[in-house]
């Protein structure tokens, strides 16, 4: 298990139609570190975003795509999703905001 801080477990939002809509019921997706476990995520959403509190988090793994250039083939990298929910008086995140 890598030792991986709070700052380097989030590593970008998802902005998706989907990922908006989710956004009414307070849950909010981000790209994340492959490593990084459900209670790793909570506590950088947490420290990251002030007056957030979290009330769970779901997570999924998803496998790199295939992908070829000419006879050559390869694969992207392994990317891990992450749906954050938020409680009902928590604060909303304001990267979100405006969008």
């Amino acid at each position: 298990m890598a030792n991986i801080q709070y700052y380097d477990v989030i590593l970008k939002p998802v902005i998706t139609e989907k990922s908006m809509d989710l956004m009414a019921d307070k849950k909010y997706t981000f790209l994340v570190h492959t490593e990084a476990t459900k209670n790793q995520i909570k506590e950088a959403v947490e420290k990251m975003f002030n007056g957030t509190k979290v009330k769970s988090v779901n997570t999924m793994n998803l496998d790199g795509k295939k992908k070829r250039r000419g006879m050559t083939f390869g694969k992207t990298a392994k990317t891990k999703k992450a749906i954050v929910q938020l409680t009902e008086d928590s604060a909303d995140i304001e990267i979100f905001e405006g969008l």
